[in-house]
C-alpha cells in the first residue's frame, strides 16, 4: 500500500483542507485512517476549524466570479483532462478505495470507473446545457428560458462511495461554471485527498483559477458550517436520513437548496413468473455487495408464495459459496463493514429480528480468526420477517436480507411501497403484464424500478435518486445538471412599440 500512496502523491499525515493547489496547515486534531480490512493505520489527516473553512470558501466565492466566464466547451476539456488522468491511475486509487473502505476489488476499481464515465457525460454535457424558445403572445417579441451557474456548490459526501458521489456531483457542477466545495467522509479522509491532488494538477496545468474545487475535512461540524452557509446556494448532500433531515432544516432555514440522497431499504419482487437462477445473481449480489453498505442495497425480498421455498433454499446455498475476508483478494466476495461501530449496529439489528420473530435461515455474526484481526468482518446472513416490524422498516448497513412471502401482485408492490424510505426496487418476472404494472404509476413508489436487474448499482446515464425518506435529489444523468443551475426567463422587444401582455393597455 506505501507503493500506491506514493503514487498518488499521499504523506503520511496530510493537511485536512486545500483551496486546490494549496494546502492549508491546521493545528487541530488528527483524523486517522485505519483500514477496516487489516486494522492498520493508512494515514493521517489534521482536521480543520472554522478559520480554514472559511479561507477555502472564500477563494470558491473568488473564483467563480471568473469560472462561470470560460465557455463551457472549455470547461468540459478541463473535466476531460481529469478522466484522462483517473485513466492513468484507475489501479492506484481504485486500490486505495478498496483499501481505506472495505469494499472488494472490483468493486473499488468499478467506482473509479464510475468517475471516467461522469467525466465523459460532463464533457458531452459541457456543449448541450440547452434552454428554451418560447412563442410570445406579443407581437415582434422573443420569448426563451437559459441557465446559468448558482456559484458554489457544497458537497457532502458519505463513506461507502468515497470518490463516485463526488465525481457525479463536481464534474457536472464544472462544467455548468459553477465551484465546489467537498466535505469528504471523515471516515475515508485519504481517497478524497488523492481526488484533490489529481485534479489540483490539472488545474494548475490549464491556468483554472484557485479555489475551483476546494476540500474540507472534519467531523459534522464542518458540515453543519456548510449547510448554514449562505454563501452556497446548493448543497449535495448523501448519507442517512437522520443527516438530510438535519441538512434540509438548516439550509431551508436560510431559503437555499439542498440535493438529497438518503437512505434506502430496497425490495425485490420475485415473481412465480421469474428465472431464478438468474434472480439468484442479482440478489445475492445485491445484499452482500459492498457488504451491504450501500444505499441500493438488497434488503427485503418479497417471494411468491409459489416459489418460495425453492427459492429460499437456492439463497441459503448460494451464502455458503461466499469467500468473506480481505478485499483486495480478488476470490473473495465480501469484505468488512467500515468500522467497529457498523458492526455493533449490524448485531443490535440480528438481535431485534431475533426478539421480533424472525427465523433465521442464515444466522449471522462476527467472522474470528486469521485474516479477521480487524474485528470489521461479520456474516452475511438472511431472516424470515414481518414487513411491519420496527427493525425491517429502519435501513441497517450491513449484510442482512429479509424473506417474506406474498400471493398477489397488489399486495407484493404494497409490501414494496410500504417503508419509509424510496430509493431502489426490482421486480423479477417474465410476464410483462406484471412487469409493466410495477413500472406504472400503482406501481413501485421507488425513485429507481427494475425489471429483471437487482437493486444495486445504476448506470450514469440516468437520473439517481429516490423519493420519501431518501430524499427527493436527483444526481449523475438526464437532465440532473439543472438542479446546479438556475432558471432565467428573458424577453426581447425587437419591435417599435411596446405592447402588454394580457393585452393590458397603459396610455400616457
Amino acid at each position: 500500500m506505501q507503493d500506491i500512496l506514493k503514487q498518488l502523491n499521499i504523506d503520511p499525515i496530510s493537511a485536512g483542507a486545500s483551496t486546490g493547489n494549496i494546502w492549508i496547515t491546521t493545528d487541530d486534531a488528527l483524523i486517522d485512517s485505519y483500514s477496516p480490512a487489516d486494522g492498520k493505520l493508512i494515514a493521517s489527516v489534521k482536521s480543520i476549524g472554522a478559520r480554514e473553512y472559511d479561507t477555502v470558501i472564500a477563494e470558491a466565492q473568488k473564483a467563480f466570479t471568473e469560472w462561470r466566464n470560460w465557455p463551457a466547451p472549455k470547461r468540459g476539456e478541463i473535466v476531460r483532462q481529469i478522466g484522462e488522468a483517473l485513466r492513468q491511475n484507475k489501479e492506484a486509487l481504485g486500490k486505495l478505495v478498496s483499501y481505506e473502505m472495505g469494499k472488494s476489488l472490483q468493486e473499488g476499481l468499478g467506482e473509479v470507473q464510475e468517475m471516467i464515465d461522469i467525466a465523459d457525460f460532463a464533457v458531452g454535457l459541457s456543449r448541450q446545457l440547452y434552454g428554451l424558445t418560447i412563442q410570445s403572445e406579443r407581437p415582434n417579441h422573443r420569448l426563451f428560458e437559459q441557465w446559468h451557474p448558482l456559484g458554489v456548490v457544497g458537497i457532502i459526501s458519505a463513506f461507502n462511495f468515497p470518490v463516485a458521489v463526488w465525481s457525479w456531483n463536481s464534474f457536472i457542477a464544472w462544467v455548468c461554471g459553477n465551484t465546489c466545495v467537498w466535505k469528504a467522509s471523515e471516515k475515508t479522509p485519504i481517497t478524497a485527498i488523492a481526488c484533490q491532488k489529481l485534479v489540483s494538477e490539472i488545474f494548475q496545468k490549464n491556468n483554472v483559477p484557485e479555489g475551483i474545487s476546494g476540500l474540507v475535512i472534519g467531523d459534522r461540524t464542518t458540515g453543519e458550517l456548510m449547510s448554514h452557509d449562505t454563501r452556497i446556494p446548493l448543497i449535495s448532500a448523501t448519507g442517512s436520513t437522520r443527516m438530510g433531515k438535519a441538512v434540509a432544516s438548516a439550509v431551508a432555514a436560510r431559503l437555499g437548496r439542498s440535493l438529497l440522497e438518503l437512505g434506502g431499504n430496497n425490495a425485490v419482487i420475485i415473481s412465480e413468473h421469474a428465472d431464478l437462477d438468474m434472480s439468484l445473481i442479482g440478489c445475492v449480489f445485491g445484499a452482500v455487495g459492498t457488504a451491504g453498505q450501500r444505499c441500493t442495497t438488497t434488503r427485503r425480498l418479497i417471494i411468491h408464495e409459489k416459489v418460495y421455498d425453492t427459492f429460499k433454499a437456492k439463497l441459503a446455498h448460494a451464502y455458503t459459496q461466499l469467500n468473506i475476508g480481505n478485499p483486495l483478494n480478488q476470490h473473495n466476495h465480501v469484505g468488512p463493514l467500515i468500522d467497529k461501530d457498523a458492526v455493533a449496529a449490524y448485531l443490535h439489528s440480528i438481535e431485534e429480528v431475533k426478539k421480533s420473530g424472525g427465523v433465521a435461515v442464515v444466522d449471522g455474526g462476527i467472522c474470528e480468526g486469521n485474516g479477521y484481526e480487524s474485528g470489521c468482518y461479520v456474516k452475511p446472513c438472511i431472516y424470515e420477517v414481518e414487513n411491519k416490524w420496527p427493525i425491517v422498516q429502519h435501513e441497517t448497513f450491513a449484510p442482512i436480507l429479509y424473506l417474506m412471502k406474498y400471493s398477489t401482485l397488489d399486495e407484493a408492490i404494497a409490501l414494496q411501497n410500504d417503508v419509509p424510505q424510496g430509493l431502489s426496487s426490482a421486480i423479477m418476472t417474465l410476464n410483462i403484464r406484471e412487469a409493466e404494472r410495477f413500472l406504472s404509476a400503482a406501481g413501485s413508489d421507488c425513485g429507481i424500478a427494475n425489471v429483471n436487474i437487482g437493486t444495486s448499482g445504476a448506470e450514469i446515464g440516468g437520473a439517481f435518486g429516490g423519493e420519501k425518506e431518501t430524499g427527493g435529489g436527483r444526481e449523475s444523468g438526464s437532465d440532473s445538471w439543472k438542479a446546479y443551475m438556475r432558471r432565467q426567463t428573458n424577453t426581447i422587444n425587437y419591435g417599435a412599440t411596446l405592447p402588454l401582455a394580457q393585452g393590458i393597455k397603459f396610455n400616457l
